[in-house]
Order: structure tokens, then sequence, then C-alpha cells
């Protein structure tokens, strides 16, 4: 057997191949699509994943308004914000952020899945998130992914 053919391949940035993902979030519960979603963009449901190299897809979640909450946690949970000065800080619940920003209960979810360091910070650009079932992606041909 010749050595050669052992080699690992790794994946750069100029090797990656950065698809277009379109999830639908109508009905779904957040955590599960969330961590579904987080691990499209890491890469880690591709064979070449490398953990340096931002390798994942582009996502494109629609109908976040329509994601759920099992149990009393809607209404229950305490969502906390800081601004750094004193008498700063916020407690939210998921209603009161879903009737302004319905998008950003998503972001929340998939933002504590990744690393928290500049990659993750780069990763995190390739999520696209909508409310209602319009965006403007369809020039990039999306592929849905059902969960």
């Amino acid at each position: 057997m010749d050595h050669n053919s052992y080699k690992t391949l790794n994946t750069n940035s100029a090797t990656a191949d950065k698809q277009w993902v379109l999830v639908d979030a109508n009905g779904q519960v957040l955590g599960r699509v969330a961590s579904q979603i987080a691990k499209i963009i890491r890469g880690k449901n591709k064979p070449g994943y490398t953990p340096n190299v931002d390798c994942g897809d582009h996502v494109v979640v629609i109908n976040a308004e329509k994601v759920k909450y099992t149990g009393k946690k809607f209404n229950n949970r305490v969502l906390f914000t800081y601004s750094g000065y004193p008498g700063g800080q916020r407690e939210l619940s998921p209603a009161m952020i879903m009737a302004k920003h319905p998008t950003r209960l998503i972001e929340h979810a998939v933002r504590g899945m990744l690393p928290k360091n500049s990659i993750g910070r780069e990763i995190f650009k390739s999520l696209h998130i909508y409310t209602g079932a319009e965006h403007p992606h369809i020039a990039q041909q999306p592929k849905e992914v059902k969960f």
C-alpha cells in the first residue's frame, strides 16, 4: 500500500464547500431546532469538519415567530440582559421578547451553542432569520431541510 493514500485532508477556507440551507421553524421546539441549526452552521454534519475553519453552511430560517416552547417556559422562563451600568440588569420572558423581536429567541439559542471566540462570531454571520415565509435569498437556491 502506498503511504500517500493515507493522508488526511484538512479543510481550509478555500476548499470549504459552503451551501445554502432552508429551515422552516413552524411548530418546531426552540432548543431542538436551534441545536440542529448550530450543527449545520458549524459544519459538524460534513465529513470534512475542521474545528478551526468555518466550513459550515449558510442557514436561512423562516417562520421564526411560530417557534414554540414546551411546558410553561414561554411565560415563566427568565432571560437576563445587562447593560454594564448600575441598575442596567433587565429580566425578560420569551413572551416579551417574541412580542417585540421574534427572531432574537432563535439567535440567542443558536449563539449559546457556538464557540465563544472569533470563529464563533464569524460562524454566526452565516445565520439568516426571518419572520414569515418570505426571504431575500431565493437566488442562492437553498435546499430545504426537515428535522
